[in-house]
């Protein structure tokens, strides 16, 4: 075989093929093509398993990223359920256009919740439009006054791997929300409810501050009954049906819960190492 000049090929592929210039036959050309492609193919399927590893064996729990897409600042509030640690003491300020990453660890489970037209002072002492939880800036293991669009979630438990979250608008409605995960692989599916339930709330529902409609209550938050709010005899899912305004908030938002006993097609299932929760998500 003739030596040529430099051949630039070999300079490039020199850690895989000899290093001598050679004048090399298409047949050739396409087998070092193929061992190049074939070496990539290795690498991208290695470092794929070495993340899948590092997540789901080495790390020790999961982020959520809340992101502010409103154009108005809020307050996230934010509570573990029993024995789970509250983080964050339980609220803070999002302002518009904003985003925070909170760390929770394995097994995590709680809920969280947007609050509006809130106002603090120094002492984080104050008061909230929506979803307030005991005028308190930090709401310290307090949950939300309703309606507030509740995001709710169990990340893993010691009978399942699985991470399990949901929308629901049983307490009511007072923000869009969605919770999507990040990466997670084929089954994981999205949480939300994306449009703003205010604009069609019926009157007999209607929460108002300032001459503005601020939060849209659920029947049982405004009926007050067992039938409503599925307890008593009503508490299991063959004398608990669906009211006339749950199927209002179903068929509006049909990736939300609409009531205690809806169908589990609003139930997403998951395994992700970080989730992502926006509060007027983009439609």
């Amino acid at each position: 075989m003739k030596l040529c000049r430099c051949c630039p090929f070999h300079q490039f592929s020199g850690f895989l093929f000899s290093s001598t210039c050679l004048l090399h036959s298409p047949l050739q050309v396409i087998a070092m093509l193929f061992n190049l492609y074939f070496t990539f193919l290795i690498y991208v399927y290695l470092k794929c398993v070495f993340n899948f590893v590092f997540e789901h064996l080495f790390a020790d729990g999961e982020q959520l990223i809340l992101v502010n897409n409103c154009n108005e600042s809020l307050w996230p509030g934010v509570l573990g359920g029993a024995g789970h640690s509250t983080p964050k003491d339980g609220g803070f300020l999002l302002g518009c256009g904003e985003e925070v990453v909170i760390d929770v660890p394995d097994k995590w489970s709680g809920r969280i919740w947007g609050r509006q037209g809130c106002s603090f002072d120094n002492d984080g002492k104050g008061s909230c439009d929506t979803g307030d939880c005991s005028g308190l800036l930090r709401c310290q293991g307090t949950g939300g006054t309703p309606p507030a669009t509740m995001v709710e979630m169990t990340l893993g438990s010691s009978t399942s791997p699985l991470h399990f979250y949901d929308v629901s608008l049983v307490d009511g409605f007072n923000l869009p929300v969605s919770m999507a995960p990040v990466g997670g692989g084929i089954g994981c599916g999205v949480a939300s409810c994306e449009v703003d339930l205010n604009i069609c709330c019926p009157s007999a529902l209607e929460v108002r501050s300032n001459g503005k409609i601020v939060g849209c209550k659920s029947a049982c938050l405004a009926m007050q009954s067992a039938k409503y709010c599925c307890t008593g005899d009503y508490a299991n899912p063959k004398t608990c049906k669906p009211t006339l305004f749950a199927h209002l908030f179903k068929a509006i938002c049909p990736k939300a819960y609409s009531y205690a006993f809806d169908d589990s097609s609003s139930l997403n299932k998951c395994r992700a190492s970080r989730y992502v929760i926006t509060f007027c998500p983009p439609k």
